[in-house]
């Protein structure tokens, strides 16, 4: 009997695992999973990488955690450079977290602190989009728009305004696919006017829609005019890359450099320390630093272990070896590998409606008919037979509902390790490919 919680069906038992390399992990029976997602797009250098694992006895063998309301530390303060640098010239200070939950809401605190401070206070409402994820905490579920997870919390969530999400697979009813960006800009901008423009805090977004939607990039052009018609309305633009950013698109920021504009805050997390310890970010730009501190003093948002000396040092190695072996160049191009093993080995299935993605941030919409893109039931509960069929085949793969309306449709995520080699991206295309056989999808 397990006296601890998860996230499963309390009828279902789960493997227990004893040990991973790289790519792999093992259970107590010695069966071998090859980590096709990454878990949740988590483990960006794999498992059991030796120079992280040497990082963190290093700094535990000096001192674990130096509170960080008392001291500084060279792993906080090198980790924060390290990511001003990598991050753009724009975004520069840092509020380090526990994980992508606590830096959504550590981004929400600080854009209404922000305009608290520029005696803006007025500005207290948040835009998001429908089929997004931004977290389990009451903030970001707030700013969450997906139905499923949202329903048991519905009565005491904040009011946040969603519109529609920018997905060229499913683009809103009667908008063809070439007018979507110019949709999507519109809708952003009526929904400002309509709350009030001095009302709006911020407008959040995940550049590339993770769990809630699949691996779903924006249409050509999104993320300029988002810029704009924030600026143009004094709204604070939040990326929120805690599943899609550190490199793993193909760029260190998911929106990237090349996009032509920066956020005003951006929240990283999971790539960030790769599965050895729990950590995330919230990473913002000057002037809003300035604003809050000369107010206040301070960026109120702290936690116990905000900024923990060992969760720092730990992020530290991921990012360097990140650096040193160019592992975003990895992702964008091994991405590309991966895309076209997919394409050539589902784009005849008829139940595979979209491949879609961005580096090594990949997914398959799984849908009933593929002519009209109608998905399946969530009663035939798609998502789990496909994650229980993929570990029977040794695949560790990421299968999520709801993601047509947060009720309906299904998709399957890949996000592997950055580590990953082209054998072992082949072997899980083969497996997944097996895991669909197995079901009866008809």
């Amino acid at each position: 009997m397990h006296l601890w919680v998860n996230q499963h069906r309390r009828d279902q038992r789960l493997p227990r695992v004893t040990k991973g390399q790289g790519c792999e992990v093992f259970d107590e029976t010695g069966k071998r999973y090859l980590d096709g997602s990454g878990g949740p797009a988590l483990f960006s250098l794999g498992y059991s990488h030796p120079e992280v694992n040497e990082a963190i006895s290093e700094q535990m063998a000096r001192i674990q955690f130096g509170y960080s309301t008392t001291f500084t530390s060279d792993a906080i303060d090198a980790l924060a450079e390290m990511i001003a640098e990598e991050a753009g010239p724009d975004l520069k200070y840092t509020s380090f977290v526990s994980g992508g939950s606590e830096a959504v809401e550590t981004a929400l605190k600080v854009a209404l602190q922000y305009h608290a401070a520029r005696g803006d206070g007025g500005r207290t409402h948040f835009i998001a989009r429908r089929q997004s994820w931004h977290g389990y905490t009451m903030g970001a579920l707030s700013v969450s728009g997906h139905l499923a997870r949202r329903r048991p919390y519905e009565n005491v969530l904040m009011p946040v305004t969603f519109i529609s999400p920018a997905n060229e697979y499913r683009p809103p009813a009667g908008v063809e696919v070439e007018d979507l960006t110019d949709y999507l800009a519109s809708e952003l901008e009526e929904a400002i006017l309509d709350i009030g423009p001095g009302r709006v805090a911020a407008f959040i977004f995940e550049p590339v829609v993770g769990a809630a939607g699949g691996a779903v990039p924006p249409p050509p052009g999104y993320a300029q005019r988002v810029r704009e018609i924030c600026d143009r309305y004094g709204v604070l633009m939040i990326a929120d890359e805690v599943m899609c950013g550190i490199g793993r698109c193909g760029s260190w920021r998911a929106l990237a450099l090349e996009d032509g504009c920066s956020p005003d805050i951006m929240t990283i997390a999971k790539g960030l320390g790769g599965g050895f310890m729990p950590i995330g970010a919230c990473v913002y730009r000057e002037e809003i630093y300035d604003a809050i501190t000369n107010l206040y003093g301070t960026v109120a948002s702290v936690h116990t272990y905000s900024g923990h000396t060992l969760a720092c040092a730990a992020g530290l190695a991921v990012l360097k070896i990140i650096r040193r072996d160019k592992l975003v160049e990895k992702c964008r191009s091994d991405g590309l590998y991966l895309k076209n093993a997919l394409h050539q080995r589902f784009d005849q299935n008829a139940h595979v409606g979209n491949i879609r993605g961005r580096g090594l941030f990949l997914a398959l919409e799984i849908v009933q008919d593929r002519e009209n893109k109608r998905p399946f039931s969530p009663d035939r509960k798609i998502a789990d037979r496909v994650r229980a069929a993929a570990l029977e085949e040794g695949l560790i793969c990421y299968p999520s509902s709801g993601s047509v309306d947060g009720i309906n449709g299904d998709h399957v995520l890949l996000s592997p390790p950055y580590i990953v080699s082209r054998a072992e991206m082949d072997e899980m295309v083969e497996q997944l490919e097996r895991a669909l056989r197995k079901l009866d999808l008809h």
